[in-house]
């Protein structure tokens, strides 16, 4: 059996989850296309889903196409989730982007696009909503093309585009105006189809070319067409058939994959979802799970009692899994989101977007809830780690992490209705980081045996990173120069300790070098060795002065006329930097910065100062250096 990972991906209301449906009703998955509005979808299954209309967990379904079982994955397009897409795209071997022809390249699409791009994923993009009233051809190719990439190529075009009768005409080969403008394309990516054109033009194999470049992310089909009325979807099913790959996969083996997903079955049980790179898994197979934490790899051993895999839609059948396909795998007790299984190996490196950057203290309504609310948070970051429950150090409750407003709404929707308890939050604040500024060293040497507390000797310097370099721990010894335990010790604890910076805030875009080691034989604890590193890692810190910085989103604001003067000044209360701005008759333009405290408060008063007809989007952009007194976050010397 042969298996293709397909995602679908978009900027919310894009209609990535209306041409899901659209793919299985022409497969023959669904006799009827389901309505997003009316929640009526098959990959939108929870009840908060159906009601707000908005994908929120990834999910999977199945279809045959030409003997290929297509998995489907359907991520969420709200940024607020971009954590489960992040886990998608880690299973994927191929992705379609959707673009609204409406409201064309938005922020959302940019994002998701360098994301594929960067990880080498096979893409195409459909160009929805031809059908709908200022849908748009020539100039959003034009927009696409300075916005995402000059590397694409349209395969279809559209007559009456903006209208109910709407209608996509695929181009072909055959056709003389399309060659020639696939032939200049295709020559731009490739020095050998260059050389071949010139030799003999007449003989060359475009089809093929553009499949062979589809594949290695140097070139991209763009298809038109309305997921609401069918119109050019025909098209796209034979573009994921011709143009993504297929790999190859080993069956031979110990099993290798990735958990993308958990959730609870009807008994409490948890259900891994894994994609399988190589080898097979079986029901009764042991399987081990390894895991990062703190830098540290750790492992967990489970029995396999049931193996799912996906066969029609999302109906799942039980039988083993074939390396390629996406297995639903019971027993795994200690399974986690983001796990490796049977391979170490196989973990993921450092994430593709940005950890959240808004936290909020969350209390149940019924004081007598606090340890039922403590275990369901517990229970959610399960299915979604980046959650984070923790004990906030101020007011002694426990916070969440989020990446905005909506997420709170479904993290107290899920407790509500999964828990039965009903919690209130606290205003969202910004999650600051520190960045050290100058480069530290410290040094602890063993003195004699009877004079010294630690019998360990640890030299380590800090180095200011480039933003966004995150922490990075690097030995500069040999490796042999301490045991496994003990070189584990001093890792463990300056992830640990860099947790909580002077301010209380984590330690970031930084170097942490070991420099120094030495110790006696069986008498040298791993706990002297944490201890070491901890005061080291303290007076360090103070020595290299670090910067407290806070979250800053990149905007940009469309409003009407006459509305300016509104905006602006709450953009001046947003402590927006404004970098441009322009304005016609009708419209005013305005993009800048602004940090991503302010965001959702701007965005909440926006409809009221422009008649409801401002187009606001925003996205991270970085971390800024925080002037004036840093704001602090707790006790740091507590966390010690």
């Amino acid at each position: 059996m042969s298996y293709l990972n397909l995602g679908i991906l978009a900027h919310v209301d894009a209609g990535k989850t209306s041409l899901t449906e659209r793919l299985l009703f022409d497969a023959g998955i669904i006799d009827r296309v389901g309505s997003v509005d009316s929640g009526s979808t098959q990959t939108d299954s929870m009840d908060l889903e159906r009601r707000r209309g908005i994908t929120i967990q990834s999910a999977v379904v199945a279809f045959q196409l030409d003997g290929l079982t297509v998995n489907l994955i359907d991520t969420p397009g709200h940024t607020d989730f971009i954590a489960e897409v992040e886990r998608a795209l880690r299973v994927l071997d191929g992705a379609v982007l959707v673009v609204s022809a409406v409201e064309g390249v938005q922020a959302q699409t940019r994002v998701l696009f360098r994301t594929l791009e960067r990880l080498g994923v096979p893409t195409l993009l459909f160009v929805n909503k031809v059908d709908r009233r200022g849908a748009r051809e020539a100039d959003l190719l034009e927009d696409m093309a300075s916005l995402l990439s000059p590397r694409l190529l349209p395969m279809s075009t559209v007559r009456d585009i903006g209208s109910r009768e709407a209608a996509v005409r695929p181009f072909g080969f055959g056709e003389r105006a399309f060659r020639e403008q696939a032939v200049e394309m295709l020559t731009e990516g490739s020095d050998e189809f260059l050389a071949a054109y010139l030799e003999d033009p007449d003989s060359l194999d475009c089809e093929a070319e553009l499949a062979a470049q589809v594949r290695s992310g140097a070139a991209h089909p763009v298809y038109f067409g309305s997921a609401v009325t069918g119109a050019g979807v025909a098209a796209l099913t034979e573009g994921i058939r011709r143009y993504l790959p297929v790999p190859r996969r080993d069956a031979e083996g110990e099993p290798v994959g990735t958990v993308f997903k958990v959730e609870h079955g009807q008994a409490g049980q948890k259900v891994a979802y894994i994609r399988l790179h190589r080898g097979r898994i079986a029901p009764r197979e042991q399987l081990t799970s390894f895991r990062r934490t703190d830098g540290a790899v750790e492992s967990f051993d489970g029995k396999v009692t049931a193996v799912e895999v996906f066969a029609t839609g999302t109906t799942t059948a039980p039988a083993v899994a074939e390396p390629g396909s996406i297995a639903k795998v019971k027993g795994l007790t200690e399974v986690r989101i983001g796990d490796a299984i049977g391979s170490e190996e196989a973990l993921a490196g450092g994430g593709f977007f940005t950890p959240p950057t808004l936290e909020t203290v969350v209390r149940p309504a019924q004081p007598r809830d606090r340890i039922r609310l403590n275990r369901a948070l517990l229970s959610l970051a399960e299915r979604d780690p980046l959650v984070d429950p923790h004990l906030d150090e101020l007011s002694e409750e426990m916070a969440v992490r989020l990446y905005g407003e909506v997420q709170k709404e479904v993290v107290a929707s899920l407790l509500a209705e999964e828990f039965g308890i009903e919690v209130e939050f606290e205003e969202t604040r910004a999650i600051h980081v520190e960045r050290p500024i100058r480069e530290a060293a410290a040094l602890h040497e063993m003195g004699p045996w009877q004079q010294t507390p630690h019998l360990a000797t640890v030299g380590l310097r800090l180095e200011p990173g480039e933003p966004g370099s995150g922490l990075r721990y690097e030995l500069e010894v040999e490796r042999g120069s301490l045991t496994r335990a003990l070189r584990n010790a001093v890792e463990e604890t300056v992830h640990r300790v860099l947790k909580r910076g002077l301010y209380g805030w984590a330690v970031t875009d930084c170097r942490v070098a070991l420099t120094a080691t030495g110790y006696i034989g069986k008498a040298s604890t791993a706990n002297d060795f944490r201890e070491v590193t901890a005061f080291l890692l303290d007076g360090m810190l103070k020595e290299s002065g670090p910067a407290v910085c806070e979250p800053v989103n990149r905007f940009d604001v469309e409003f009407p006329a006459g509305t300016g003067n509104a905006v602006l000044k709450a953009l001046g209360e947003g402590r927006a930097d404004i970098k441009g701005q322009f304005s016609t008759e009708t419209t005013g333009y305005v993009s800048g910065f602004m940090p991503t405290e302010a965001v959702h408060g701007f965005e909440r008063r926006l409809p009221g100062l422009t008649e409801g007809l401002a187009i606001f989007t925003t996205e991270f952009a970085e971390y800024r250096p925080v002037y004036g007194t840093p704001p602090r976050r707790g006790s740091a010397e507590e966390q010690r």
